[in-house]
């Protein structure tokens, strides 16, 4: 990792799966028109429609928020870069599965680009397998592109920021989730979030994991491949930096969140996603 880093620990609360099943299911009932949350046997995430490098979400599940936007903006860090092997490590959890939703390291991809981190770290017997898939615009020609990243590179290394799931990737029982034709004006992924910060209070919980969305779009963003040479001092500023897509349907998406920052400057909630399928955007782009 970048030079000298300090990992600070926290221990959350951990309600049993099926007392948060209950909280999640009764929030996201306001938002959406039908809702269900059950505790159930995670599927064979190495099998289609996921492909994961490990078959579950379980054992000895934690997060983990390395990095950080101000390492990003005003403007850019380059020199922050880390490797998901060490970060195991720290985590206390060599060999570990980690997911969720990062930024490429400009060291290794030479150009800046949202990373979907999906990587079997290294154990004492075995090397890492990388599942990971990165997206990027061509400054050419507006398009978005989707890559493997395994099929370019050889490393598990990322930069500036991530937040990170990470368990043993075995199989087990999960929360579930099914939400459609949403009501309100939240985002599954705000919407459940916020239903944990209202419920638990002072207490702080964190979850992660994936989710397909199975139909419709979604609205996302995409960094460009350059970094700003002007300083990023407000929202305003990010968000025109920011290329922004509508992209339809089916989507994997891997997420991480806390209900509340525990005083070590969390990011509440991050989300990427990808596709097997090259989608097209209304104005007629590739996007991931």
């Amino acid at each position: 990792m970048a030079g000298s880093s300090k990992t600070e620990k926290y221990q959350i609360h951990v309600p049993s799966l099926e007392e948060l099943s209950e909280v999640l299911e009764k929030g996201l009932r306001n938002n959406f028109e039908d809702a269900k949350v059950c505790v159930a046997e995670c599927p064979d995430l190495s099998q289609a429609p996921f492909q994961f490098p490990v078959k579950g979400l379980c054992g000895k599940p934690r997060i983990t928020d390395v990095g950080g936007v101000p390492y990003l903006i005003p403007l850019v860090h380059k020199d922050k870069v880390y490797n998901m092997n060490t970060v195991s490590k720290e985590l206390e959890l060599p060999g570990a599965f980690i997911l969720g939703a990062g930024a490429v390291s400009f060291k290794t991809v030479g150009m800046n680009g949202e990373l979907m981190p999906l990587v079997l770290t290294e154990s004492e017997d075995k090397p890492a397998v990388n599942g990971s898939y990165f997206s990027s615009i061509n400054p050419v020609d507006g398009k978005c592109l989707q890559e493997k990243y395994s099929e370019r590179f050889s490393d598990c290394d990322f930069g500036l920021l991530a937040n990170l799931f990470a368990c043993e990737g075995k199989p087990g029982k999960v929360i579930e989730i099914r939400a459609s034709r949403r009501k309100g004006e939240e985002s599954l992924v705000s919407c459940m979030r916020k239903t944990m910060e209202e419920h638990y209070g002072d207490k702080t919980v964190a979850l992660g994991g994936t989710f397909i969305i199975q139909k419709g779009k979604a609205k996302i963003h995409i960094m460009p491949q350059e970094f700003s040479s002007c300083p990023l001092n407000t929202n305003e500023d990010v968000n025109n930096w920011l290329k922004h897509f509508e992209v339809s349907a089916p989507l994997i998406c891997q997420s991480v969140m806390v209900s509340r920052d525990p005083g070590l400057d969390l990011r509440l909630e991050h989300t990427h996603g990808f596709s097997h399928h090259v989608d097209l955007t209304e104005d007629n782009r590739r996007v991931s």
